[in-house]
């Protein structure tokens, strides 16, 4: 297993700007299983990839195929993956649980380290969580810490990336938006899991997915959140850069 010095500082950077505190491994357990894969009970898949020791050969193949799907839509989207983090896959609640996962299906710790609850073995879900760490790497990791993009674009844009069909019509649809709303959104990261866990998930997802996809196409399409990411990294204002024309 190669020894990943960046990777751990990286994380343990992420984890104790978010703690606070010096019990890093203790509060994110991610910190440990992503630095010592092995020592969690995960094997090697494919090159940056650990999936649970007691994982079949046949979903060991089924998960290769998902992570590689996933990637190709954000390629696909964004132009190129610029980021490759290391991916961890569980296909048991209590691996999931063991590597510090917090009850969803997936979990992006930035740019470094892509977490798949057993039910998140999907690549619309993984392409979600990969979206987000494509933005916030092209973004860069102080401005995304300083909410330089607000969670609701983020998470409009990752539905769009990953076309989910739970919030978001297909791309040839007359019509792709589900719910439309002229509402304020959540900008904040905090802000949006508090807002996700007190109404309707469906709703806020679908929201945000309405109107990044509006804008987007309003504004060129993939090629707008692009350069619009390019120029908030910058130090252009994010609603500056929204209410571009180009």
């Amino acid at each position: 297993m190669r020894f990943r010095p960046a990777l751990i500082v990286s994380l343990a950077i992420a984890a104790l700007a978010l703690l606070g505190t010096a019990g890093t491994v203790l509060a994110f357990p991610v910190v440990g299983a992503a630095t010592c894969p092995l020592c969690y009970g995960l094997d090697r898949f494919g090159d940056d990839g650990f999936i649970e020791r007691t994982a079949s050969p046949q979903l060991r193949g089924h998960v290769v195929d998902v992570v590689g799907q996933a990637r190709n839509r954000v390629a696909a989207f964004y132009g190129s993956a610029d980021t490759q983090p290391r991916v961890l896959v569980c296909v048991s609640d209590d691996c999931y649980r063991r590597i510090g996962g917090i009850g969803s299906r997936g979990t992006a710790w930035f740019d470094v380290a892509l977490q798949l609850s057993p039910h998140g073995i999907d690549p619309v879900i993984a392409a979600h969580e990969l979206s987000h760490m494509e933005l916030r790497h092209r973004l860069g990791r102080l401005r995304f810490l300083m909410g330089a993009i607000p969670a609701w674009f983020d998470e409009g844009v990752a539905v769009v990336v990953s076309d989910d069909r739970r919030y978001l019509a297909p791309a040839n649809a007359p019509e792709r938006c589900l719910v439309r709303s002229d509402e304020e959104l959540p900008t904040g990261r905090f802000e949006w899991i508090r807002e996700v866990g007190r109404f309707d998930t469906k709703q806020l997802y679908a929201k945000a997915a309405c109107r990044v996809a509006e804008w987007m196409s309003r504004k060129g399409g993939a090629a707008a959140v692009t350069r619009l990411v390019g120029q908030v990294s910058s130090g252009t204002p994010f609603a500056e850069a929204y209410a571009a024309t180009q």
